[in-house]
């Protein structure tokens, strides 16, 4: 990852932040700039998992500059190609559906929208508790998108929530890695 620029962009599943965390370390001890990117809810709401000002802290120490978080701050991303391919982890079903109808009214919506004009990857891992019901029909749609990859993903918890499922953030760089060279690996699996 020496000399690529990765777009780094959390949404609101915020029980997985910090397995998300550990894989903006992860390309940061390869190499990577890292541009982080929240969501509107990511950037601002204090949940059980922990406050909103102590991830961004976390985050922007680990990049080393701040967060984008308004449409004003994500539009350039396209215009002046500051990335090599965009991570959207973890990404929620509200994120998948606005990416699958074309809605950009988030940060990291936009941020999307404005990398995938340049045809560099989007790589998107996944974290709903509607995989398997609402989300499933937006998650086929992106699935056959060109330029859209998925880090792979499985039910996370099928006795408990029978309709969730989250990407193995473990694949993240592999699936990166992948997505940079054109292809998808195994997205979906037991």
């Amino acid at each position: 990852m020496d000399n690529f620029t990765v777009g780094f962009a959390l949404c609101g599943s915020f029980c997985t932040f910090e397995r998300a965390i550990e894989q903006i370390k992860n390309f940061k001890s390869r190499g990577a700039d890292v541009i982080p990117i929240m969501s509107y809810n990511a950037f601002s709401t204090d949940t059980r998992f922990g406050k909103a000002s102590e991830h961004i802290k976390k985050v922007e120490e680990l990049c080393g500059r701040k967060i984008i978080a308004s449409l004003a701050d994500a539009e350039p991303i396209g215009p002046k190609k500051l990335l090599d391919i965009l991570v959207i982890e973890p990404c929620t079903g509200n994120t998948i559906a606005k990416l699958a109808a074309g809605i950009t009214d988030t940060p990291v919506t936009l941020a999307a929208k404005a990398h995938l004009r340049n045809e560099k990857p989007l790589l998107i891992a996944v974290s709903t508790n509607d995989a398997l019901s609402a989300a499933a029909s937006n998650i086929g749609r992106l699935l056959n998108c060109k330029h859209i990859y998925f880090v792979p993903m499985r039910q996370d918890d099928s006795v408990k929530k029978p309709r969730s499922v989250v990407a193995d953030f473990s694949k993240t760089y592999e699936a990166a890695l992948s997505a940079l060279d054109g292809k998808q690996i195994q997205p979906i699996y037991l």
